[in-house]
């Protein structure tokens, strides 16, 4: 399929709600207004962590650096690891929501909920980013083609 050749940062949607930890590896996610600073991800339906995003009125949008292939793979559902297990609590932090953000990444957009709308099997997830963290030191993960790569190779 012809979306597959988009390329897109490589990023993971987390939330927590009172259930705990959850989150999700998202193709796409963009901004929809700089002012004020806006968010986008899509998610599945059926994907569990739709639900505490929902129940949570919030989530993090965590772009993977270079070398977190394995993360990856594990909130892609490839992993044995599901809910709470995949949170390493020396890999991961909070910031002004509560959603867990990843502390390599090369950037951290942790917004409070403002839409959810439905289309199709989608659910079209908004936020208003209430905090930010960008590591200069990181490049970003990139998923081309059905696998991971940098934008230096």
């Amino acid at each position: 399929m012809a979306i597959g050749h988009r390329p897109s940062g490589a990023t993971i949607v987390t939330a927590n709600s009172v259930k705990g930890p959850s989150g999700l590896l998202a193709l796409s996610t963009t901004h929809v207004t700089a002012d004020p600073p806006t968010m986008l991800v899509s998610i599945d339906n059926t994907t569990s962590a739709l639900e505490t995003v929902k129940e949570s009125n919030h989530f993090a949008i965590n772009i993977l650096p270079i070398g977190t292939e394995d993360l990856a793979n594990t909130f892609s559902g490839k992993g044995k690891l599901k809910g709470s297990d995949r949170f390493n609590p020396k890999l991961w932090t909070i910031m002004t929501t509560g959603a867990p953000t990843y502390n390599n990444a090369v950037i951290v957009m942790d917004c409070e909920l403002e839409d959810v709308i439905q289309r199709n099997n989608t659910s079209i997830v908004i936020g208003r980013v209430v905090d930010l963290l960008i590591n200069q030191d990181n490049a970003p993960l990139i998923f081309y083609k059905g696998k991971f790569t940098s934008l230096y190779n």
